[in-house]
């Protein structure tokens, strides 16, 4: 069951590409604030188109944070095109930090809802999953 909400970011789509293997690599930049703390986050993901029209993604990323905390993510999802240029993603990340107020990350699973529009507009919100 969903718990808390951790937290909500927003941002923009950095870089694509096309890899070798078809599937596709996107970077972005976000903030917003986690467990109420501001930071700035980087991350990248792979997607791949699967056969029923689903898209499957791997991804990675850093947060920094005001207070000069750090945590590292990593995590995947399933998602759709919304429109041409648009992906809707659900998942789950999973953290892993060093930082006493932010040590509850690496203790829980933590699902996502990420949104990407056709103008690289991306925008993202967390929940403990209990």
């Amino acid at each position: 069951m969903l718990g808390e909400m951790l937290g909500e970011v927003r941002g923009k789509v950095t870089g694509q590409r096309v890899l070798q293997d078809g599937k596709v690599e996107v970077s972005f930049q976000q903030s917003g604030k986690v467990l109420g703390v501001d930071l700035s986050e980087m991350g990248t993901y792979s997607t791949e188109l699967r056969s029923d029209g689903t898209l499957f993604g791997e991804g990675q990323g850093v947060h920094m944070y005001a207070n000069g905390d750090t945590a590292a993510w990593k995590g995947g999802g399933v998602g759709k095109f919304t429109r041409p240029g648009a992906v809707s993603f659900r998942g789950a990340i999973y953290f892993q930090t060093k930082s006493e107020k932010l040590a509850r990350l690496n203790t829980v699973a933590v699902v996502f809802e990420y949104e990407a529009d056709e103008n690289g507009n991306t925008h993202a919100k967390v929940w403990e999953w209990k």
